[in-house]
């Protein structure tokens, strides 16, 4: 049976992840339009700094985002200037952690799918009178839903699985950052496997369906694609 601590992490995770993902889409979109369109001669720089997260050590990006947002930080000193405080181990902190460290899962699925609009279409549209604004929108985004839908789901499971940087950034409060993986690691710490592996197993085939619809939505929009 699952105890209040578990049912806490789980609201704590999905809450989590249903915020990250927002942000990160929010953030991913306009981020990804520009990389797929840029011909800037350093894009490639850019481009490695949002993929680092996929090579570096979660507790090392944990670490440094503690230094960055910890009590002792010159960006929290400016924050209590302003009357605010630090958020190292809150639930803002979880947030601003996950979406740093999901954003290669995001912006590269949408970079992809961007990359892949034909020009033809855009120029189609601008001979229509559609602005710039207008032909992302009316034809960018409804051609990139596939990348829409692998960066979403991306996005969210990778930030429900997140460990090292949530321990780092957040600690174990339980009702304010306690997730998911740490209550995992809690239970076989303390040899309760049972408990682990409900909560284990949980996670296996959320993730095991989430990546089957992704892929079956994939495979049904490149098969309507290619009819059209």
């Amino acid at each position: 049976m699952l105890s209040e601590l578990d049912v806490s992490a789980i609201i704590v995770t999905i809450k989590l992840a249903f915020v990250s993902t927002a942000i990160l889409i929010a953030i991913g979109t306009p981020l990804a339009w520009w990389l797929s369109q840029t011909k800037f001669k350093f894009k490639v720089i850019f481009e490695a700094i949002i993929a680092l997260p996929l090579i570096l050590p979660p507790t090392v990006l944990g670490f440094y985002l503690l230094m960055t947002l910890g009590s002792n930080s010159p960006l929290a000193r400016v924050l209590e200037s302003f009357g605010g405080s630090s958020i190292a181990f809150t639930f803002s902190g979880l947030v601003v952690g996950s979406v740093i460290y999901s954003l290669p899962f995001v912006v590269q699925p949408l970079q992809n799918s961007f990359s892949s609009v034909k020009r033809q279409s855009m120029e189609v549209a601008a001979t229509l009178g559609a602005s710039k604004l207008d032909r992302f929108f009316t034809v960018a985004v409804p051609l990139s839903r596939s990348g829409f839908v692998t960066a979403g789901v991306l996005g969210f499971a990778h930030t429900v699985g997140e460990f090292g940087v949530v321990l780092m950034i957040g600690g174990n409060i339980p009702g304010e950052t306690g997730v998911l993986s740490i209550a995992i690691y809690d239970h076989v710490e303390a040899m309760e496997y049972a408990q682990a592996h409900l909560l284990a197993g949980g996670l296996l085939v959320t993730s095991f369906v989430m990546l089957i619809f992704v892929y079956l939505f994939n495979r049904h929009f490149s098969i309507m694609r290619y009819k059209d």
